[in-house]
């Protein structure tokens, strides 16, 4: 059995105490989430936030992050968030973020292959590709509320690189002679 401490209050009662406030704790910080996530002003959250995106928010408004428009092959766009000195694959990740979010939320678990997207499709802006992902989006003369386009592209055979399908050879090795 427990010994009552020198304030006459049980250590187990101590362990109860300390439990129910942290889970209070907690209710309060969830509720207060919720509540800042129904505001109009944080709309454009997701509905699972990380740092990052809420850094990324708190940068657009500060004027360090730009929001581009990407149109997608049936006519609808999406706005995405990066900062100023973003890359094109920045802009993919982003891309790619925001598809995946939207997809879950209209249609439960679905598995994009951003591999087969990559391959078979990039964004342009001013009729001109983006390929290289190094690349700076403000070299290329993307700025704040600029649009961006998903436009097919199938790479070139000088690259050494096409999008026609490579036959998996998997008994390839073992025929060798040695």
């Amino acid at each position: 059995m427990t010994e009552p401490t020198s304030s006459g209050v049980k250590e187990d009662d101590n362990v109860a105490l300390e439990y129910n406030s942290s889970n209070v704790k907690k209710a309060k910080l969830n509720s207060t989430l919720a509540a800042l996530l129904d505001d109009p002003v944080l709309a454009d959250l997701p509905k699972k936030p990380t740092l990052s995106d809420v850094d990324t928010l708190i940068s657009l408004e500060l004027g360090s992050a730009m929001r581009v428009s990407v149109l997608k092959l049936d006519g609808t766009s999406f706005d995405v968030a990066v900062m100023n000195s973003a890359t094109i694959k920045d802009l993919k990740l982003a891309v790619k973020k925001k598809v995946n979010e939207m997809e879950q939320s209209k249609m439960g678990h679905r598995q994009i292959s951003w591999k087969h997207v990559w391959r078979n499709f990039c964004l342009s802006f001013h009729n001109e590709k983006l390929l290289d992902d190094t690349a700076v989006l403000q070299d290329h003369g993307v700025r704040n509320h600029s649009q961006v386009h998903f436009i097919p592209y199938v790479m070139s055979r000088a690259s050494k690189r096409h999008s026609r399908r490579r036959k998996h050879r998997f008994f390839h090795g073992l025929n060798r002679r040695e």
